[in-house]
C-alpha cells in the first residue's frame, strides 16, 4: 500500500472572524484530506491583536524560525480595532512574507456559476484570470524617508524598489503558471510604462527577453489604467496577468468584487522554493465577529489553492466543485448576514458535498 502522504501545516487563525473562516476551511480540508488519503497535522499560532495587546508582542522571538518547519501556512486574518493601523499588518503579515521570501501574490479571480457580479451581461464564461503579482519590492519595501518631518517645507519620499532578481523570478514564475494553466495561454504585463519610465523599463525589457524561453505563450502589454476599464468592459480578454506590488495591489481588489465580492476571494503568498501562506482577502471584519453569519467561502477557498500548492490537485478540484454547487444551488448571496445560511452551515454544506463528491 502507497504511504500516506503526510503535510505540517501553521495556522495563523489571527483576528476578528479569521477563527470562524478557518475554523470552517479545517473542516473542508479535513473532509478532502479523509477523502483522498493523505493527512493535515495542524499546528495553531495564537498570532494577531489579542496576543498584541495582552504581552504587546506580534511575533515572538522564533517565531520565523518556527514557520520554515511547516509545508504551508493557512492565515485567517489579520487587523484589530483596539491596534493602531499599520501595527499588527506589519509586524505579522509583511514580515511573514518578506521574511519566507513569498515574493510572488497569487490572486486567481473566477466567477462561480451562480455567484452575483456588479457588470451586467457578463457571466463565469468571462471573469477567469489570474494575477500574478510581485510580492516583496516596489514601493512596499519601505524606502523614503521624511525631510524637515512636521513643518510647513516638509517633503515626504516614497520610492520604488525594483531589481532585476526580484522582476526576473516573478515574471519567470508568471510564464511557468501560464504554461501550466494552458487556458487562452496569453500573458499580460499590466504597468505604467509612460510615466514610470525607470521601474517600468526595467520591467518591460526583462519580460520580452523572458518571453524568449516560452515562445508558446502569447505576451502582451497594457497600462495599468486601462486595465482597470478592462476588467469592467472586457475581463474575457486576460488569461494571466503579471505586474508590481503596489498595482497588483489595487487591481486584485477590483478583481475581487467582479468575481462576487470579498466573501470568495483568496489568494496566496507564494515562494515556490519555500514556504507559502494562504489566505481569504477579505479583513478581519470585526463587526460581525462571534455572529456565524461571516461567509466563510473564501477562506475554503485559500485551503483550496494551499492544496493545490502542495501537489494534492484533485482534493484541490472536489473542493472547488463542492464550492461551486453551493453557490450555485444554496446560496442567496455572498454577503454576510444575507446568505441564507450560518457560517457553519455553508462550511457544512461544503465539507459533505467534498466528502461525497459532486457532478456538476
Amino acid at each position: 500500500m502507497a504511504e500516506t502522504k503526510n503535510y505540517k501545516i501553521a495556522v495563523i487563525p489571527g483576528d476578528g472572524t479569521g477563527p470562524e473562516v478557518i475554523r470552517e476551511g479545517v473542516k473542508v480540508l479535513d473532509a478532502a484530506s479523509e477523502r483522498f488519503g493523505f493527512k493535515l497535522n495542524y499546528n495553531y499560532f495564537d498570532w494577531g491583536g489579542e496576543r498584541y495587546l495582552k504581552t504587546g508582542e506580534t511575533i515572538p522571538e522564533g517565531g520565523i524560525e518556527e514557520l520554515k518547519k511547516h509545508d504551508a501556512i493557512y492565515l485567517g486574518a489579520i487587523g484589530h480595532p483596539d491596534v493602531t493601523p499599520g501595527i499588527l499588518e506589519k509586524e505579522i503579515l509583511l514580515r511573514i512574507r518578506f521574511e519566507l521570501d513569498q515574493y510572488i501574490n497569487l490572486r486567481p479571480v473566477k466567477l462561480y456559476p451562480g455567484v452575483w457580479t456588479p457588470i451586467k451581461d457578463k457571466g463565469p464564461e468571462d471573469i477567469d484570470f489570474v494575477v500574478v503579482r510581485e510580492n516583496t519590492e516596489g514601493l512596499y519595501a519601505g524606502g523614503g524617508g521624511f525631510l524637515r518631518k512636521g513643518t510647513p517645507q516638509e517633503v515626504a519620499i516614497q520610492e520604488s524598489i525594483n531589481t532585476r532578481f526580484g522582476v526576473e523570478r516573478c515574471i519567470r514564475y508568471a510564464f511557468e503558471y501560464c504554461q501550466k494553466r494552458n487556458k487562452k495561454k496569453e500573458l499580460t504585463l499590466v504597468g505604467k510604462t509612460n510615466v514610470l519610465t525607470y521601474a517600468w523599463n526595467l520591467w518591460e525589457r526583462t519580460f520580452y527577453e523572458v518571453a524568449k524561453d516560452y515562445p508558446d505563450i502569447k505576451t502582451s502589454y497594457a497600462h495599468v489604467d486601462a486595465t482597470c476599464m478592462w476588467f469592467v468592459k472586457n475581463p474575457e480578454w486576460f488569461d494571466v496577468i503579471v505586474t508590481d506590488n503596489m498595482f497588483g495591489d489595487i487591481i486584485t481588489d477590483l478583481g475581487a468584487i467582479i468575481q462576487g465580492g470579498m466573501g470568495i476571494a483568496a489568494g496566496g503568498n507564494i515562494n515556490p522554493e519555500g514556504v507559502s501562506m494562504f489566505e481569504p482577502i477579505g479583513g478581519s471584519a470585526p463587526k460581525y465577529t462571534g455572529k456565524n453569519v461571516i461567509n466563510p467561502l473564501a477562506a475554503i477557498c485559500a485551503g483550496m489553492m494551499m492544496l493545490e500548492h502542495l501537489g494534492e490537485e484533485e482534493a484541490a478540484q472536489a473542493i472547488e466543485k463542492a464550492v461551486i454547487k453551493v453557490c450555485r444551488d444554496h446560496l442567496k448571496s455572498l454577503s454576510a448576514g444575507k446568505m441564507g445560511y450560518s457560517t457553519s452551515e455553508v462550511g457544512d454544506l461544503v465539507a459533505n458535498y467534498t466528502k461525497e463528491g459532486v457532478e456538476l
